[in-house]
């Protein structure tokens, strides 16, 4: 960030502001109990706002170049609102990585669920991919944040531990269809697993409409030629 924009950002911050808040409820009996957590409701609105204008802007401008004040416009608050709950760019991309990684792992037990390695090769990919798909599709903010080389170090942290829960789920489904594969060759298939949807997701996002949906076809075409002779799948190919 700019030294001027850095300078203009912290004056404007509350001294005390800590990442993100909301008013604690107050000890409290009969009606007056009402307000604190009304505050609080309040509260968690204003979050989710700035949350949601913060995904836009990141996705719009990227990390580096995002600032709180275009966050505090696109949520249509003042900077002053917006330190109330953050007190920096940082703990807003903490802030919404750590939303966005929270519904990513309900999506991922979808996705790559056990029951999924009984399906034919073509059955098993579309189950897969499609929620993981679907999931960048509705929230391009992730791959902005998660595939960022720009974006901080607590979030680099979350997208090891992620990668690493990826790979060994996408392991151990390789490894239902090659139960008597190496281990040195199941984490090879895993890792072309991974770079090949990588790659295909970067398309389909940058794409739309029925464009959009002809990458996602070619992306399944890609991963079930790669992994049928791999697996000796019996199923003819679907796609």
């Amino acid at each position: 960030m700019p030294e001027k924009q850095r300078t203009e950002e912290q004056a404007q911050a509350p001294r005390n502001a800590g990442a993100p808040q909301t008013a604690a409820p107050a000890v409290s009996t009969g009606p007056a109990e009402q307000k604190p957590r009304r505050r609080q409701a309040r509260g968690e609105r204003r979050i989710a706002q700035l949350l949601e204008a913060a995904a836009s802007v990141f996705c719009r401008s990227g990390y580096t170049a995002a600032s709180t004040n275009a966050i505090a416009r696109e949520a249509g608050v003042s900077p002053g609102t917006l330190y109330q709950f953050f007190p920096n760019k940082e703990a807003i991309a903490v802030g919404l990585s750590d939303q966005l990684l929270h519904d990513w792992r309900a999506m991922h037990g979808q996705a790559l669920a056990p029951e999924n390695i009984g399906l034919p090769l073509d059955a098993m990919l579309d189950a897969a991919l499609d929620p993981m798909i679907a999931f960048n599709v509705e929230n391009p903010a992730f791959a902005v944040l998660m595939h960022g080389t720009d974006t901080p170090g607590r979030i680099a942290e979350d997208i090891s531990s992620l990668h690493d829960t990826v790979f060994t789920r996408v392991e151990e489904i390789v490894a239902g269809y090659l139960p008597d594969a190496p281990a040195d060759e199941l984490s090879r298939m895993a890792n072309m697993v991974l770079a090949l949807f990588k790659a295909g997701l970067t398309l389909i996002l940058s794409h739309e409409g029925a464009e959009r949906d002809a990458y996602i076809a070619e992306l399944k075409t890609v991963m079930y030629r790669y992994l049928q002779p791999l697996v000796e799948d019996d199923c003819p190919a679907t796609h």
